[in-house]
């Protein structure tokens, strides 16, 4: 009996090791923090993976509001603080107030960029960016009103709704890289030449290419790869323009209202209000769906806290020069692939970002890109988008004959401004700004029709499936 007496015994001096490792382990992934040499090369992918769609919304508006090379350099650095700001916001966060402390990327989203061109079209020159401005300021309010209610009204925004609007998002977009593959400027002796249209097709080919033939890292940046390769080539040809860099200050802060005081416009305003509720759907879907990736599933207060930021953001951001603060679903992707789940990569990333608009000489770095190499790349990357629309229209039940319907007459109507610019041109001027732009138009019509067809006189809206965080 004396041999069982000794195992107790024993216990105590095996149990500090495993006390030790659980200590070790304890922490979870979301809160890990890396060393250095884990922790760089992880936000330089982030980065990789953001950064071209965070200058694109200040480049395709800089470049439609006639702004020239130092204001549109001035607009990606302001673009490129807000994001940083609001992606450290979400990331580090202040407990219970704001920030969904996941690795959360925000930045202004490309899903403005076609209501906003269509507010630009309806004022006059100079008049531009203070009207947009002041739309996107109300749309943070309203983000930061309605936000913590926002749970409530997510099954009016199911898969069938958002995947119209995200497809719309990106077909209505696309004349903008082919705009860009002619040259950009329509009224330029080489518009359409073939010097530019085959730089735009090399650029296409060099990212299909990389993602064909490419491994790991490169294979994920091959969009940004296939932006530099284009740039390097057009510089022989003198295609590339390298007055902004020499014009662009090392060092500077955004000046407030550097492009005028916010003009606040009705019709705008609901515009963008609207655009606002369907990147509060994006925002909140790619919450929950990183939330399962990281295994944190976001709750109704991390989401409340996660919009609460974007509204901030998408408020404050005007004052500097942003737009529109949302999700980055490219980043989801960053982290399901690489499975370092650390917020404070992303953190790292967003701090990058920060300084990146501190010194607009870099940013003017990203001016120099000539217009038909944007053009091929943006041709990958807004029908990117447009995929992502139908991957969650695939969600949304569509053996049902009424779901087809509805899908149907919304993208129908999201793709008059498109097929037909001067369609409402009779209209009153608010809603030319509201009808003109396809994805407001697009939203409306799908909004109504789910309602119509799955709430207004039934019991359940069963029939519509919720919104998914896969």
């Amino acid at each position: 009996m004396a041999q069982p007496a000794k195992g107790p015994a024993k216990a105590p001096c095996s149990t500090p090791p495993e006390h030790t490792e659980d200590a070790v382990t304890s922490v979870h992934p979301v809160d890990e923090k890396l060393h250095p040499s884990r922790l760089v090369p992880a936000a330089l992918q982030h980065i990789a993976a953001m950064y071209a769609g965070v200058v694109t919304p200040p480049l395709i508006i800089g470049q439609a509001c006639g702004l020239g090379l130092e204001a549109r350099t001035r607009l990606i650095a302001a673009s490129l603080i807000v994001a940083g700001i609001a992606t450290l916001l979400q990331t580090i966060g202040v407990k219970g107030f704001v920030g969904n402390r996941l690795p959360f990327v925000n930045a202004a989203s490309s899903a403005g960029i076609a209501p906003i061109l269509a507010i630009a079209e309806t004022n006059g020159r100079g008049e531009q960016l203070p009207a947009v401005y002041g739309a996107v300021m109300v749309a943070g309010v309203f983000c930061l009103a309605v936000g913590p209610f926002f749970g409530r009204l997510l099954r009016y925004f199911p898969p069938l709704v958002t995947g119209v609007v995200i497809t719309l998002i990106g077909v209505t977009l696309m004349p903008v890289p082919v705009g860009w593959a002619q040259g950009g400027d329509e009224s330029a002796a080489d518009f359409g030449s073939m010097a530019n249209l085959g730089l735009a097709a090399f650029t296409l080919v060099v990212i299909l290419l990389t993602q064909r033939f490419g491994k790991g890292f490169l294979k994920q940046v091959a969009l940004l790869f296939g932006l530099l390769t284009g740039t390097l080539a057009a510089i022989p040809f003198g295609m590339a323009d390298f007055q902004a860099i020499g014009s662009a200050p090392v060092a500077a802060l955004p000046t407030p209202f550097a492009f005028g005081s916010p003009v606040f416009q009705p019709a705008a305003i609901l515009s963008l209000c609207i655009v606002m509720l369907v990147l509060m759907t994006e925002s909140s879907a790619s919450m929950l769906a990183l939330g399962e990736i990281c295994d944190r599933r976001a709750d109704a207060r991390t989401i409340t806290r996660g919009l609460r930021t974007d509204g901030l953001a998408t408020l404050i951001g005007p004052v500097f020069g942003g737009f529109p603060t949302s999700a980055f679903a490219q980043n989801v992707g960053v982290v399901t692939l690489t499975r370092v789940r650390s917020r404070y990569v992303v953190a790292v990333a967003g701090a990058t970002l920060l300084v990146l608009g501190a010194f607009p000489v870099l940013g003017a770095v990203v001016s120099l890109v000539p217009m038909p190499v944007l053009g091929g790349a943006g041709i990958v990357l807004f029908g990117s988008i447009a995929v992502s629309g139908i991957r969650t229209l695939s969600e949304a039940g569509l053996d049902d004959s009424s779901n087809i319907i509805l899908v149907a007459v919304a993208l129908g109507a999201g793709i008059i401004p498109l097929a037909a610019p001067a369609f409402y041109a009779g209209f009153p001027a608010w809603a030319q700004t509201v009808l003109g732009s396809g994805i407001s138009a697009g939203a409306i019509v799908a909004v109504t029709l789910n309602l119509f067809f799955h709430h207004l006189g039934t019991r359940s809206a069963s029939t519509a499936p919720a919104l998914k965080s896969s």
